[in-house]
């Protein structure tokens, strides 16, 4: 899970260098990631039903295979625009089927996972052992940008692999991941009963695990809940918001370091890790750190969350420093760090018990979602100028608030200790 997650998130903090050395614009670049979340959306519901009615080990396999030839096709053609065997373009044109690889097979291990964990623990135990693999995901969503700028190549053979190293390097750590699951996981043929995985939200930048998979995989569906139903409708809808506003922010946070630093692509990495890995641990601070010492209601911290955000992103758009850009993009995480799990937790207690795993399905997808259609949205605004996206996320946060300040609203017989918070 952490393999998986690390690697996309590692390829995705050093594609806005690489899609500039290689004179590409930067909307494919945003692109390639849109694609692939869009078939991470459609595909993860297929797998997680799939893996109820085949062996979990061979769609681990399947998914933890697609990994690492998806990242192997996209580091040779990568490899191949760097060093000018074929033109940028063409080599983004593969590297984007590469992604396609990634977005249909990749969410097959997941759901898998959790199914095979869930079999293998009791019911007392299952929740926590869930909880560590949605913290492993989430985890390594951190771990990759984190560590990318410590993958870069040099020449190999003759051959220059340069900021393609990264893809080279997590298909080799999921190489090594494949095989170790193929000799040491159990070669379940036939599912035990009762034990089932959950769809996961596409790994990406700022997109730590809500929890809501966990829930999915753990409570009946006995009733069925729609997006449009009034109990959860105002939650959805100020998921949908809040969550393409992040992914807007972040996915041109390393274009903006590299212009407003005014910095060679090569160069651009380490800042690009240094702020990135600020807007994590302040996502993580809240989460992990903040939230579990307050009684806050889930009404409250979207509240809070979405001012804090608001004013995050504005100070991110007008920012020029190193200093700036890190504090205030820290600041935008710090609120969505607040959002995320107001979301997830909101939408869990306007439900009673029976449907919490609907509700949890609607959640994940919802986080999906917005990373579709958000990194294109965003980038395609800061090439029209590049403070846009975070001042129009900004105007959306404050018109947001206002909105959630008049719409939602918190049950009173349900405490928060049962809603769907991570871990």
């Amino acid at each position: 899970m952490l393999t998986i997650a690390a690697g996309n998130t590692a390829l995705q903090s050093v594609l806005p260098a690489l899609g500039r050395s290689l004179h590409v614009p930067d909307s494919a670049v945003a692109a390639a990631f849109s694609v692939s979340a869009l078939l991470w959306v459609l595909a993860a519901p297929f797998w997680a039903k799939r893996s109820d009615r085949h062996g979990r080990r061979a769609m681990i396999l399947l998914g933890v295979g697609g990994f690492v030839v998806s990242l192997s096709v996209c580091g040779v053609f990568l490899t191949a625009g760097i060093n000018g065997w074929i033109g940028g373009t063409t080599a983004f044109l593969c590297f984007i089927v590469g992604r396609l690889i990634y977005g249909t097979f990749g969410a097959a291990a997941p759901p898998a996972v959790q199914a095979l964990v869930a079999g293998s623990t009791t019911r007392a135990q299952r929740t926590k052992a869930l909880t560590l693999l949605g913290s492993a995901f989430g985890l390594g969503t951190i771990l990759g940008p984190a560590i990318a700028p410590y993958l870069i190549l040099g020449s190999v053979g003759g051959v220059e692999i340069g900021l393609a190293g990264p893809a080279f390097l997590f298909a080799l750590f999921g190489l090594c991941v494949w095989v170790a699951v193929r000799q040491m996981l159990p070669n379940d043929v036939i599912p035990q009963p009762g034990t089932r995985g959950a769809a996961n939200a596409y790994p990406s930048i700022g997109g730590q695990s809500s929890g809501a998979s966990i829930t999915a995989a753990t409570e009946p569906h006995s009733e069925q809940v729609g997006y449009t139903d009034s109990r959860i409708r105002g939650w959805m809808i100020a998921g949908l918001i809040m969550g393409h506003g992040q992914t807007m922010t972040g996915q041109a946070i390393g274009f903006l370091v590299i212009d407003r630093l005014h910095l060679a692509p090569a160069l651009a990495l380490q800042p690009t890790g240094i702020v990135l890995m600020m807007g994590a641990g302040a996502a993580l601070l809240v989460q992990w750190g903040i939230i579990p010492n307050l009684d806050l209601r889930p009404r409250a911290m979207m509240l809070a969350g979405l001012l804090i955000a608001a004013l995050g992103c504005a100070l991110t758009g007008l920012a020029t420093s190193l200093y700036s850009i890190a504090c205030a993009y820290a600041l935008a995480s710090v609120g969505f760090g607040f959002t995320r799990p107001a979301f997830t937790a909101g939408a869990s207690l306007a439900v009673g018990h029976n449907a919490q795993g609907a509700v949890a399905g609607k959640v994940t997808s919802i986080n999906g979602a917005a990373f579709v259609l958000g990194p294109s949205i965003g980038v395609g605004l800061y090439e029209a100028w590049h403070p846009l996206p975070y001042l129009t996320a900004g105007a959306a946060m404050l018109l947001l608030f206002l909105y959630a300040r008049f719409t939602l609203r918190e049950p009173s017989a349900i405490s928060l200790a049962g809603a769907q918070l991570p871990r």
